[in-house]
């Protein structure tokens, strides 16, 4: 219990030095603020566009669609914050940095994640959670207490969720250095792939990217337990409500990749 103390100590003063470095600027950070929640904006706007054409996408109405993409970019951009700056993993293998982090006595994982909190993407979690709240009050959702925990619960675990795929894809450095844009497919892809109706894609890509690699459970079958609507494609309800539940398997297949790469790293000499 000591031990875990003092680590987890060593991981807050590392929050807190990042913190106050970034903030010490202040009209940067303003800035840093305002420009990031541009791309979030964005995704937002797409979902309204598409909708000043036809009155349905997938079968479901704009604010239900809009539903359907708070709690994917609700979940995207909070798991970012956090975690995303592990894509950067792969600068530190190539310039010997993670050599340094692993002689430190703190997990290499928490380290990196300090190292580099991005605070200014808070503003794209900030705006896409006021996308949910405004969307969930438009959509005419049944409130009961069951459902009011899960609007909370959803995106908690769709952000664990997309956490767990920035470390499993990332950890792809330690055999493949330039492996991003691999990594970037199913983070950023799925960020985009989760922001609409699973319906509106069909055959193999719906099958692989929504059942086989779970992205159907980050947003759109929670969607559908929030809405109190049937799924079109057939799977009960209880499926929206076990959802979360995705998080789990993600998360420790992306923890046994990070301990596996983290063995059998090798330093490049840098």
């Amino acid at each position: 219990m000591g031990e875990f103390r003092a680590r987890l100590g060593g991981h807050l003063h590392l929050l807190r030095a990042q913190a106050r470095a970034q903030a010490s600027y202040r009209m940067s950070f303003a800035i840093d603020l305002a420009t990031n929640v541009s791309a979030t904006v964005l995704d937002v706007a797409t979902v309204i566009v598409l909708f000043t054409v036809t009155d349905l996408v997938g079968g479901f109405r704009l604010e239900e669609s809009l539903v359907m993409a708070g709690l994917g970019l609700c979940a995207f951009n909070l798991a970012d914050l956090t975690v995303g700056n592990i894509e950067r993993i792969r600068l530190y293998v190539r310039t010997g940095l993670m050599d340094a982090v692993l002689v430190r006595p703190l997990g290499p994982l928490g380290q990196l994640l300090a190292m580099d909190l991005p605070l200014r993407k808070v503003s794209r979690f900030l705006f896409a959670a006021a996308v949910l709240a405004v969307a969930l009050l438009r959509a005419d959702v049944d409130w009961t207490p069951a459902r009011v925990a899960f609007a909370l619960v959803a995106p908690l675990a769709g952000a664990v969720f997309f956490g767990a795929i920035f470390v499993g894809t990332a950890s792809v450095a330690f055999w493949w250095i330039e492996s991003g844009e691999v990594g970037n497919a199913f983070t950023y892809g799925g960020r985009d792939f989760t922001s609409y109706p699973v319906t509106v894609y069909d055959g193999w890509f719906r099958r692989v990217f929504a059942y086989g690699l779970g992205f159907a459970f980050v947003a759109y079958q929670p969607a559908l337990a929030l809405l109190g609507r049937a799924d079109p494609l057939g799977l009960p309800a209880w499926a929206g409500w076990a959802a979360p539940l995705v998080c789990v398997p993600a998360a420790l297949v992306a923890g046994l990749v990070w301990r596996t790469g983290v063995r059998h790293y090798r330093s490049t000499g840098s």
